[in-house]
C-alpha cells in the first residue's frame, strides 16, 4: 500500500514533479579533469525538504530546484514523449572481452563522463585490460542518466548502490544547471498514471526544453 513514507515522484500535467516520502535532496556539481573531461561529482550541499514537496519542471522557477508556480504564467507544455519500453528493450548491447555494455542513447543527458580516456565504447573493446575495465566501470557509475550500464561476463550489472534520493545537478564548466538525478529506484508516475520502469539511476528534465520528457536529453547545455 502506498504511504507517505514510500518514496514516489508523481508528474503533474504541465506542472511540477510532486515528491512524497521525505526523499532527501542534495546539490552536486560535475568536476572536469585537466583535459576538460567530466571526471567526478562533488557534493555541494544538502537541500532541506519536507515529507512532500514539488520540484520545478518548466525551468522558470525563481526558487530552484523547487516549483514556485511559474509554469502557469509560462504556459508550460510538459507533454511526456519518452518511450515506456523497459531499458533493455531500448538499449543496444556492445560486447567486449572482459565486460559488456548496454547503451540506450535516447536517455543521454550529456553529462560527458563517458568521454574520458578515449570513451567508454573504446574501453569496453579493451576490457581485457584491468585499467581499461576499471575506468569503464567508473564512467558508467558516474553517468547519471542510466543510459550506460556495464555488465560482467556472467551477465550481472555492475552499478553503484544508491539510496532513494534526488540530486540537483550543476555543470559549472558549461555555466548551466543540469537535470534532476533520481537515484535508488524511486517510482516515477506519469501524468496519465503510468509508472515508468523503476531504475537505479535516471535524469529528469528541469529546464523544460527536453524532447524526451520527462527525461533529460541534454537540451539544457545547448548554446
Amino acid at each position: 500500500m502506498q504511504t507517505d513514507k514510500t518514496p514516489r515522484i508523481r508528474i503533474v500535467k504541465n506542472g511540477p514533479y510532486l515528491v512524497s516520502g521525505g526523499v532527501p535532496v542534495e546539490q552536486q556539481s560535475i568536476l572536469n579533469n585537466s583535459e576538460g573531461c567530466p571526471s567526478a561529482w562533488r557534493k555541494d550541499k544538502d537541500i532541506p525538504v519536507r515529507e512532500r514537496y514539488s520540484l520545478c519542471r518548466c525551468g522558470h522557477t525563481r526558487n530552484p530546484p523547487f516549483c514556485d508556480g511559474a509554469h502557469l504564467k509560462a504556459q508550460f507544455d510538459g507533454t511526456e514523449t519518452a518511450s515506456r519500453k523497459p531499458y533493455l528493450e531500448q538499449a543496444d548491447k556492445i560486447p567486449g572481452p572482459g565486460l559488456d555494455l548496454t547503451d540506450a542513447e535516447t536517455l543521454c543527458s550529456a553529462a560527458g563522463f563517458c568521454n574520458r580516456a578515449g570513451g567508454i565504447w573504446k574501453l569496453i573493446e579493451m576490457s581485457n585490460d584491468e585499467k581499461a575495465k576499471k575506468i569503464a566501470i567508473q564512467e558508467a557509475a558516474d553517468c547519471p542518466s542510466g543510459r550506460l550500464i556495464v555488465w560482467d561476463k556472467a551477465g550481472k550489472a555492475i552499478e553503484p548502490v544508491f539510496q532513494a534520493s534526488i540530486v540537483s545537478t550543476e555543470e559549472p564548466a558549461e555555466g548551466v544547471s543540469g537535470p534532476l538525478w533520481v537515484r535508488g529506484g524511486i517510482p516515477i508516475e506519469s501524468a496519465d498514471g503510468t509508472v515508468y520502469e523503476k531504475r537505479n539511476s535516471v535524469t529528469i528534465c528541469r529546464c523544460g526544453k527536453s524532447c524526451n520528457k520527462p527525461f533529460c536529453d541534454g537540451k539544457h547545455a545547448e548554446k
